[in-house]
């Protein structure tokens, strides 16, 4: 049976689990019943409850909202070890749970490499895509990836970077501060990577979905969170030249968690995406406006 989790604007919202063919666990978060389905990739580490501004912009335009909570997160089995690319066959088991054949997919932040993954390897069945504030590859040629991020990613990525005892060592400090955050305790917990935009965002009832996904995400450990931070330094499984015209990339200038080099990277890299670089939107202020254009678009595609 689901288990009922919260009630996020105009959606109700609730866990399932699935056990895949090797035996291991899968969560997935539903909100909505529309007809369309859109699967969800969350940011790094912000798994859980899906966020009220895309469950409200699903309901006004039709879409179920899946979110695939990826192993080491939740009470989704670790895979140590994983690719950004083994996300896909994670994304079609839910989308297959919920009975869609077709379906669109979003990644913020974190979850961005995930949802260009879905749209490059499931092509067949992934229609569109929109990385919000996604990261580009580490590796990215003619990209410096940590310039213009917040101390306390350069200093998240430089753990991931050094090795896997000094990750651990990282992520371990850090998620002692995040079991108990609240919203208002944001603030000062990420303050390197907030522009004003972003804390003006944080204030009410956003600041406190923020601080639940944030307790979500480490509640049972560093692991899905650590292993994501390995995948993005990592070669990703796939080729970026391979997605079409169903990609969408919106990034904010003002973003010093994925800054905006990374979005104007992808974008010059996706040929035929859908681009939206947008001067003074941030981080989090960016995401509002992505979910109500882009989901239209979505629909359109999956009507054709």
């Amino acid at each position: 049976m689901p288990v009922p989790l919260r009630c996020a604007i105009l959606a109700c919202v609730s866990a399932h689990t699935l056990e895949l063919p090797g035996g291991q666990t899968l969560e997935y978060i539903v909100a909505g019943d529309g007809p369309n389905l859109v699967v969800y990739h969350h940011g790094t580490p912000a798994a859980g409850p899906i966020p009220s501004s895309l469950a409200a912009a699903a309901a006004d335009h039709g879409f179920t909202i899946a979110e695939v909570v990826r192993p080491g997160y939740g009470v989704s089995t670790r895979h140590s070890g994983r690719s950004v690319a083994d996300v896909v066959p994670l994304a079609l088991a839910v989308a297959d749970a919920l009975g869609h054949e077709r379906f669109a997919t979003i990644g913020w932040s974190g979850g961005g490499p995930h949802a260009l993954a879905t749209a490059a390897l499931a092509r067949t069945r992934c229609v569109a895509a929109l990385s919000l504030a996604g990261v580009a590859p580490y590796d990215a040629d003619g990209l410096d990836f940590l310039a213009g991020m917040g101390e306390d990613n350069i200093e998240e990525f430089g753990a991931a970077l050094a090795g896997a005892s000094q990750l651990q060592d990282y992520l371990t400090a850090a998620a002692e501060g995040l079991r108990a955050v609240t919203g208002a305790d944001l603030v000062a917990a990420m303050g390197s990577l907030l522009p004003p935009v972003d804390r003006a965002h944080l204030a009410g009832e956003t600041g406190e979905e923020l601080a639940e996904e944030l307790r979500f995400s480490v509640a049972n450990g560093i692991w899905g969170w650590y292993d994501d931070d390995v995948a993005f330094t990592q070669p990703w499984g796939f080729d970026l030249a391979s997605l079409g015209s169903g990609a969408h990339i919106w990034q904010g200038s003002d973003d010093l968690m994925v800054p905006f080099a990374h979005g104007q990277w992808l974008a010059a890299h996706i040929a035929g995406a859908a681009v939206s670089l947008l001067d003074g939107q941030g981080h989090l202020s960016l995401a509002e406006p992505a979910f109500q254009a882009t989901l239209p678009q979505f629909a359109s595609a999956l009507a054709r």
